[in-house]
């Protein structure tokens, strides 16, 4: 259930993060993956490609894999205090969040991240014991991890991407599945070596900061990312701009050196640039007051992931507006933050009708399984 004593700083992390996914997985959605990867050809759309490379990619998908390991905190406590094993609780929810990832990659969206987060949650388990310390060390080790998975992505990513055949992801709904079936495994090895190690590593940092207490107004780990925000500005700002020059093909030839630069900064930009959020977001928390939909919302982000998705689909799709393709890249980027934006409220009142959304109360259902029945029952 909704419950309002519980900070709203999380959630309005999440309602962030969610409209910044939100603006970056759109442009996958409406045009075809080998004209989203290609360098823009109009300066609108330019200027648009660089806006969302300099500041959402690999920014907004940290802070919500930041949440993502804070929540496995949040559920070691909760099993702790029911008495019971948080071992079958967390394996029930591993499993569930995988089935419906992989559903939702081929139902709704290939550049899914749930499969990615399942995969993940298994690897973290043998290191959810260990202290806040270590837990920050290993975060700190994915970023030259996350350097060398993308120098292996830049050297084996094919030059030219061939177009699916057919009406691809703007026929009906059986073509568009079919288009996302043959995409999904590049997609998949393309999501695991960019995002796979910096998810990985805010996971942990996210665990780290649920065992210390970090949302806590006057926490030590608050104060340290205070005084880190005056270097993290300057220094992420400058690593995203290189990143967003390299990824827009504004480098000419022979500058292939300067090009893969620019596009490895992204493992240490990223971050950095995802941690003066963060700072931002809290400081807008302690000054506002989130409204209860926003709140209710920021509660159930599954769903609110999910419907996205499902929203673009109904606008690009053949089976909907049929207006795949048909949108220029600049109108792209705030259509994303629109469909967000409508998503987060959608959710937002059915929690707070029925008490939570759709997916949360599935995938609750299957993390505690009799255990809730039987709770029902008492």
């Amino acid at each position: 259930m909704i419950t309002p004593a519980r900070t709203t700083a999380v959630d309005l992390i999440r309602l962030c993060a969610l409209v910044g996914i939100g603006v970056v997985n759109v442009v996958f959605l409406g045009l075809p993956t080998e004209m989203v990867l290609a360098p823009a050809e109009t300066p609108s759309g330019q200027a648009a490609a660089f806006v969302v490379a300099a500041f959402f990619e690999s920014k907004f998908f940290v802070l919500f894999s930041f949440l993502f390991g804070w929540g496995i905190y949040v559920q070691d406590r909760s099993a702790r205090k029911a008495g019971v094993s948080f071992a079958g609780r967390y394996a029930r929810r591993v499993i569930g969040l995988g089935v419906l990832g992989g559903l939702h990659a081929v139902l709704v969206f290939t550049g899914d991240i749930l499969l990615l987060y399942a995969l993940l949650a298994l690897l973290i388990w043998p290191f959810h014991g260990l202290s806040p310390r270590n837990l920050m060390r290993i975060g700190y080790a994915m970023i030259p991890l996350a350097l060398v998975m993308l120098l292996v992505l830049g050297l084996v990513i094919p030059e030219q991407i061939e177009p699916v055949a057919g009406p691809g992801r703007g026929g009906s709904f059986m073509d568009a599945t079919r288009a996302r079936l043959a995409e999904w495994p590049m997609t998949l090895g393309f999501i695991l070596l960019f995002q796979g190690p910096l998810a990985f590593g805010a996971f942990t940092m996210g665990l780290a900061a649920g065992k210390a207490g970090f949302f806590g107004a006057d926490s030590p780990g608050r104060a340290r990312l205070r005084r880190r925000v005056r270097w993290f500005l300057p220094v992420g700002l400058s690593l995203n701009v290189a990143y967003a020059v390299s990824a827009g093909g504004v480098l000419g030839p022979g500058q292939g050196a300067l090009a893969l630069a620019g596009y490895l900064s992204i493992a240490l930009g990223g971050p950095m640039l995802a941690a003066v959020y963060l700072h931002l977001i809290l400081v807008l928390d302690d000054r506002v007051k989130l409204p209860r939909v926003l709140a209710a919302a920021g509660q159930n982000s599954l769903s609110v992931y999910v419907l996205q998705g499902v929203i673009a689909g109904g606008v690009f799709g053949g089976y909907g507006l049929g207006l795949f393709n048909q949108i220029a890249l600049a109108w792209l980027v705030p259509l994303g933050g629109l469909i967000a934006v409508l998503a987060i409220v959608v959710v937002g009142f059915v929690a707070m009708k029925a008490g939570r959304g759709p997916l949360e109360a599935l995938l609750r259902a299957v993390t505690y399984g009799r255990a809730q029945r039987r709770g029902r029952a008492g």
